[in-house]
C-alpha cells in the first residue's frame, strides 16, 4: 500500500528462518501476483516447480540461504567477507531507530517505529560528510554504529547494532535536479523532504550510501568493549573507518549474529 512493507515481511521471514537454523524457504505463487513475484525473485527467490491446484497452476519458489550470486541482494541476508571490505557506520541516535527498526534499544519507545517507507524497506539510504565514506563500495559491509546521546558517557552508551551490505554510494552533485536526488533518496531516507532540499542545495552531505540491512544484532556491543577487546582507537571522533574482517567477525559473533550468515 506504497510503504514497501512487504520488504518488512520478507525481512521477517528470513529473520525467523535463521533464528531456527532453516537453510531454505519457498512459497507457492500465482503468476498473477506480478508484485509479489518481482519482490521475492529480487532477494534471490527462483522457480523451481510448478504445482497444480484448484484455482489453477501455482509457482513454487525457493530460496536457498547461501552464498551463491555475485550480487548481494541475490544473496540476502548472507555476508561476505572473503573479498569485501567491512567499515563501522556512525549513525546518531535520532536518526538510527527510524531507519533501522530491528535494531530497536531497550530502553527506546516502540512508538517511533511507524509504518512508513524508509522504516519498512530493507533497502537504506543514509546522507553524510563523514571522512572514508568516499571508500566504499559496492558489497562492502558495514557495522552500524549508533553514537551517544548525551546521557551518559559514549563508552556505555554508543553500540553496535546491526550488520549492512553496501548496495551503492554516490556524490550529492552527481545529480542534475533536486527531482532526481528526491526520487533516489526519498523513499528509503529518514530526512524530511524540506531537509532533502536544503541538503542539495548547500552539499551538506555530499555522500549517500545506499545499503541493505541484513541483520540486527542480539547483543549490543558498546563503545567501552570495542575499545578493550578489539582494539579501536579511543580518544577520536570516530567515522567511516576500516575494520579488519577478523574483527569484524568476531564482533558479530558476540553480538549473536548467527555463524550460517557469515561466509569468511
Amino acid at each position: 500500500h506504497g510503504t514497501r512493507l512487504g520488504e518488512r515481511f520478507v525481512k521477517k521471514i528470513f529473520d525467523h528462518a535463521v533464528e531456527n537454523d532453516l537453510s531454505e524457504i519457498y512459497v507457492t505463487i500465482f503468476e498473477k501476483h506480478s508484485g509479489l513475484l518481482g519482490l521475492l525473485l529480487r532477494y534471490g527467490f527462483s522457480r523451481v516447480a510448478q504445482k497444480q491446484t484448484q484455482n489453477g497452476t501455482e509457482s513454487v519458489l525457493l530460496k536457498r540461504i547461501s552464498l551463491k550470486s555475485v550480487s548481494p541482494l541475490q544473496n540476502y541476508p548472507v555476508l561476505d567477507l572473503r573479498t569485501k571490505n567491512c567499515f563501522l557506520l556512525p549513525i546518531h541516535p535520532e536518526f538510527h531507530t527510524r531507519l533501522l527498526p530491528d535494531s530497536i534499544l531497550n530502553n527506546e519507545s516502540m512508538s517511533i517505529v511507524q509504518d512508513v517507507s524508509h522504516t519498512n524497506s530493507i533497502h537504506k539510504v543514509y546522507l553524510t560528510a563523514m571522512h572514508g565514506a568516499a571508500r566504499l563500495s559496492q558489497g562492502d559491509n558495514l557495522l552500524i554504529y549508533r553514537t551517544g546521546d548525551g546521557v551518559s558517557p559514549a563508552r556505555f552508551r554508543a553500540v553496535v547494532t546491526s550488520v549492512c551490505v553496501v548496495e551503492e554510494i554516490r556524490h550529492i552533485r552527481e545529480f542534475s535536479t533536486y527531482e532526481e536526488f528526491h526520487r533516489y533518496c526519498g523513499s528509503y531516507s529518514v530526512f524530511s523532504e524540506s531537509e532533502l532540499r536544503q541538503f542539495f542545495q548547500t552539499s551538506r552531505y555530499p555522500y549517500i550510501i545506499r545499503f541493505s540491512y541484513n541483520v540486527a544484532m542480539i547483543r549490543r556491543i558498546n563503545r567501552g568493549h570495542l575499545l578493550d577487546n578489539f582494539g579501536f582507537r579511543d580518544g577520536v571522533r570516530w567515522g567511516v573507518d576500516p575494520i579488519d574482517p577478523v574483527t569484524m567477525k568476531n564482533v558479530m559473533l558476540q553480538g549473536g549474529v548467527n555463524e550460517s550468515l557469515i561466509v569468511d
